[in-house]
């Protein structure tokens, strides 16, 4: 297994030193273990966790957000292929889920022919994507 001091770990994740030792005292990331020296070395899989961070940090997740998500996969499975397609999921999910809020009321603004003409444009399953979205959102209409 490869472990990397900080700086090997801050270049090859493209963040800065000082981002993870900070990311080290919220607990997104912990050292894999010390060296001799006292240095704290952080391993392949700590790499990848960065990489998830920054992505989640994209997506405009704060820092609370994304460590809870983390916590939550990290329990489901230690196997890195499951716990990267659930983090994928519920990230595409939670970002679906943002952007229905936000274009629930440009919706409700729309005239009835504006929404005709709006439904008539969309494809089926595109149209049932967003169906099933307001429906969880509670704006179906059997809410």
């Amino acid at each position: 297994m490869k472990l990397y001091k900080i700086g090997e770990l801050a270049r090859l994740s493209e963040v800065s030193p000082r981002t993870i030792d900070y990311y080290t005292k919220l607990g997104l990331i912990d050292p894999e273990t010390r060296s001799d020296t006292n240095y704290r070395l952080y391993s392949d899989e700590t790499l990848t966790r960065l990489k998830r961070i920054e992505s989640m940090k994209r997506e405009k997740y704060t820092l609370e957000e994304i460590k809870a998500s983390l916590q939550q996969l990290g329990k489901v499975s230690k196997d890195e292929m499951v716990t990267d397609k659930l983090t994928s999921l519920q990230l595409l999910l939670k970002q679906l889920e943002k952007e229905a809020k936000e274009v629930g009321p440009m919706l409700e603004k729309l005239k009835p022919s504006q929404l005709k003409k709006l439904h008539k444009m969309l494809n089926q399953p595109t149209a049932a994507c967003i169906e099933a979205l307001l429906l969880l959102l509670g704006k179906g209409p059997f809410s």
